[in-house]
């Protein structure tokens, strides 16, 4: 989903945490990340985090569409979409956006997540201006044309082709699994799309998805970085300023019923040369305690060499090399909206069967279900993911920070909430992890996938 980008220099790289917030932090204390908000009349959302420890910006413009909720005859018409923001606006012809940002010494983005699609820059700081103009412009409007749209979709269709249908392991488990533990068709879908749907978008459809989601009023602009921010205030009104808001629809309802039992899924894969499994159990409601808790859960279970399954799978009982995972494995945990899984998945030898991975994942999360943790082990979660959120919203030259502000003023209109953040998860105790534990690392709120190597490319499902 990540598309064609250049590098700037190295040195914004090397930023530490504290420096990237411009200021400095002792144990126990809790950084402040510099927070301006404001609303355009049309609805554009603006958030401005000045930072002057290099002199360079970072720029995002989110907006509210991903692949929830992109129509059910269009499976990933989002993704080639964002595809199309590329080939000419009113005053850029095709591609010359990204000309534009590289010659500047800049980089540049665009992904298509479950909630929002995402453009992003990083340039220079006396290059903000050139970046908020070049944005606004294809905010305005594209030039949509049959000979980009069908350009675009034989780019996307090979790219399906080349990162899931002819690669081992293709789709597994970001793509694979949310189609085997989701129920509800927006959160179930493949959301890379079919081939046939993305060959069947019509120029009606892209100028419908258009003036329907790339709205001001349907997106958040983020700003990080060395700057004024009363003159970044100034040149956003006066290119964004104008531009017309949109009468959005109805949002969907995402909601997923609450699974009652174990979901196993199998998949054979002819160009697999080892098996696969991945297992995922449904997250709590985002921003709730108990989601705050699946925070501190992850790192105890997943993250890091200290992870209770990386000690009972790979250095207790040699099942595998390696246990990967985590919550929303195309983001982070703060930058989505909907429904989400917290996932894991290893790659083993065939003599190590399914069942015994899963029997050492229940006995390694048994302890978390059966009594509160130590004091010792919830602080040590709690340094592990301050240190992971610190390292995110450094990484890039403030791209990082711009993503979490962006998706807070989009989701919650309240990017402020990013210094609350950390205190909320100060605020789990052991009790409740184990609540959460309980009710939530249970087996049936989970679903485990199988990947067989073979030539089969059946698929099959049991226990729903």
């Amino acid at each position: 989903m990540r598309r064609q980008s250049a590098w700037l220099g190295v040195a914004g790289l090397l930023l530490a945490a504290g420096a990237a917030m411009g200021q400095g932090a002792g144990k126990g204390e809790q950084l402040k990340v510099p927070v301006e908000y404001f609303k355009l009349p049309n609805g554009l959302k603006v958030v401005l985090s000045p930072d002057h420890s290099a002199p360079t910006v970072a720029i995002g413009v989110y907006y509210r569409i991903g692949f929830r909720i992109e129509p059910q005859d269009r499976t990933g018409f989002a993704h080639l979409f964002e595809h199309m923001m590329f080939q000419g606006s009113q005053n850029l012809g095709k591609m010359e956006f990204i000309k534009l940002v590289q010659q500047n010494g800049g980089i540049l983005n665009g992904s298509t997540r479950f909630d929002f699609t995402n453009y992003y820059e990083v340039l220079p700081a006396n290059k903000l201006e050139t970046a908020l103009w070049a944005e606004a412009d294809r905010m305005r409007g594209l030039n949509i044309t049959i000979d980009n749209l069908k350009n675009q979709q034989g780019v996307v269709g090979n790219e399906v082709k080349v990162n899931v249908l002819n690669r081992p392991y293709g789709g597994f488990p970001w793509l694979d699994m949310p189609q085997y533990a989701n129920s509800n068709w927006y959160n179930a879908h493949n959301f890379y799309g079919d081939l046939k749907d993305i060959e069947a978008a019509t120029l009606e459809d892209v100028k419908k998805f258009f003036d329907t989601y790339y709205a001001p009023n349907n997106a958040a602009l983020a700003v990080v970085g060395d700057f004024d921010p009363a003159q970044a205030r100034s040149i956003v009104q006066k290119y964004f300023g104008d531009i017309k808001s949109a009468k959005l629809p109805a949002e969907p309802d995402l909601k997923e019923p609450a699974q009652t039992a174990e979901k196993h899924a199998s998949k054979q894969d002819a160009q697999a040369e080892r098996p696969a499994l991945a297992f995922a159990y449904h997250m709590p409601e985002r921003k709730t305690p108990e989601w705050y808790a699946m925070g501190l859960l992850d790192q105890i279970l997943i993250q890091g060499d200290d992870s209770v399954l990386r000690q009972e799978l790979v250095k207790k009982r040699a099942y595998v090399g390696e246990v990967s995972g985590g919550i929303n494995l195309l983001g982070n945990m703060y930058d989505y909206y909907g429904p989400m899984l917290e996932m894991g998945y290893v790659f083993h030898d065939q003599n190590i069967k399914p069942e015994q991975i899963m029997a050492a994942v229940d006995e390694a999360v048994a302890p978390l279900r059966e009594k509160p943790v130590s004091q010792a082990v919830l602080d040590r979660a709690l340094v592990k993911l301050r240190s992971d959120f610190y390292d995110q919203m450094a990484s890039l030259n403030g791209f990082g920070r711009v993503d979490i502000l962006a998706a807070l003023a989009l989701f919650d209109d309240d990017p402020n909430g990013i210094n609350q953040l950390e205190g909320n998860f100060r605020k789990v105790t052991p009790e409740l992890l184990q609540k959460t534990a309980q009710k939530y690392l249970a087996p049936e709120n989970r679903t485990v996938l199988v990947i067989a190597a073979g030539k089969s490319n059946n698929a099959a499902k049991s226990g729903e």
